[in-house]
């Protein structure tokens, strides 16, 4: 069985004392189906956000690292910089990133390389366009993104990877994929990580849906075989809603 996760990606929201506040709602939130909690707070909030959660289920990831430990990088934030503020995760290749910032395969792949080093846990985000989609390229895009943004690492290496599918045409859109679409594309992931590395890592492998993700539909997404948990934008700024998702049915 794989320990389903529920993570919150803040993007650009929260002052430090709204960092504290959303933190300290979770940790009451319960938590039904044991599964794993994460957050991922603006670079200024991660310190106050791992502070307020210790002790706690919570975990907190970084949005994005670089792939240098150091340097003349401004504006950029290390995986040294992130663990030393409490973060054990980091999100890695968020359409976001690829799309508004220009991030490529070939940098994407640096930037795991670089988490990998420093023990951080990768959450790496794929997802295909609505043309893209339209086009029947879905798969195509998704194994594309995988194969260039994970290239040269073994299983062992990968161990404790976790996937976030996301169809960019489903983020902040309100647009949801159907539970139907969400599955088979988590299973055409898990069916090529088992083509690319073995099938025991393949089974191992959580893979999380994002786009959309809200109270009222989670329940129906996570009933599907091969979503192992949600992603969550917008609504992981709401205490109640996101602890709701946190305790889906």
């Amino acid at each position: 069985m794989r320990t389903p996760i529920i993570a919150g990606n803040w993007k650009m929201h929260n002052t430090i004392a709204e960092a504290t506040s959303l933190v300290e709602a979770l940790t009451k939130a319960g938590n039904k189906n044991q599964a794993e909690i994460i957050v991922a707070p603006s670079y200024t909030a991660l310190a106050v956000a791992a502070h307020t959660a210790k002790g706690s289920e919570i975990k907190i990831a970084a949005q994005d690292v670089h792939w240098e430990d150091k340097g003349a990088f401004t504006s950029a934030v290390s995986p040294v910089q992130v663990k030393d503020a409490g973060a054990t995760h980091t999100i890695i290749g968020h359409s976001e990133r690829r799309s508004i910032f220009g991030d490529t395969d070939e940098i994407l792949n640096k930037k795991v390389a670089a988490a990998l080093r420093h023990g951080l846990t990768v959450i790496f985000c794929v997802g295909e366009t609505l043309a893209e989609r339209e086009a029947n390229k879905t798969l195509a895009v998704i194994e594309g993104q995988l194969a260039n943004g994970l290239k040269g690492f073994t299983a062992e290496q990968l161990k404790g990877l976790i996937i976030a599918y996301e169809p960019v045409w489903a983020i902040g859109t309100g647009k949801t994929a159907t539970p139907e679409q969400a599955q088979e594309v988590h299973a055409a992931i898990r069916a090529y990580l088992a083509k690319t590395y073995d099938d025991a890592f393949a089974q191992e492998t959580r893979i999380l849906y994002g786009g959309s993700v809200k109270d009222t539909n989670v329940d129906e997404i996570m009933a599907k075989e091969d979503v192992d948990g949600a992603l969550v934008g917008g609504q992981s700024l709401i205490a109640e809603k996101f602890a709701r998702i946190i305790n889906f049915n």
